[in-house]
């Protein structure tokens, strides 16, 4: 699959601000399966870097970013040791920058997450 500019350009804007190479990626899941939230995200972990891998701007629009704890667990699991809670922050702060409507957590039944959740996504939207 060959990228656009405009793919290429999502992909080195992600990598500069995540210090990051997203192409080390090479989509075991490990991230996904040692996260703690990913029954309240609509793209895995690693389906979020495939998707900016690929240059995908819809991912945009994704809640997964913005319930990311930053909890380090994918992370440690990660066996490139690639850092994918920068990914996540670069992937927010692209979407505040583009000024596309982040998603709605009102709609998101919070009483089953722990308050580092809650406090973590506060600070994403107000910082």
């Amino acid at each position: 699959m060959k990228l656009t500019d405009s793919d290429q350009d999502l992909v080195a804007e992600v990598e500069e601000l995540s210090g990051e190479n997203l192409y080390a990626c090479f989509q075991c899941g490990k991230c996904s399966a040692s996260c703690p939230f990913t029954d309240e995200m609509d793209e895995l972990p690693n389906q979020l870097i495939r998707r900016v891998q690929i240059g995908d701007r819809r991912i945009l629009q994704s809640k997964t970013p913005w319930v990311c704890a930053s909890c380090l667990s994918c992370e440690v699991e990660c066996p490139k040791g690639n850092d994918i809670p920068a990914i996540m922050e670069a992937v927010r702060e692209i979407t505040l920058r583009s000024n596309v409507d982040e998603t709605d957590l009102r709609d998101l039944d919070t009483r089953g997450l722990p308050e580092i959740a809650l406090v973590s996504n506060f600070r994403k939207k107000t910082g």
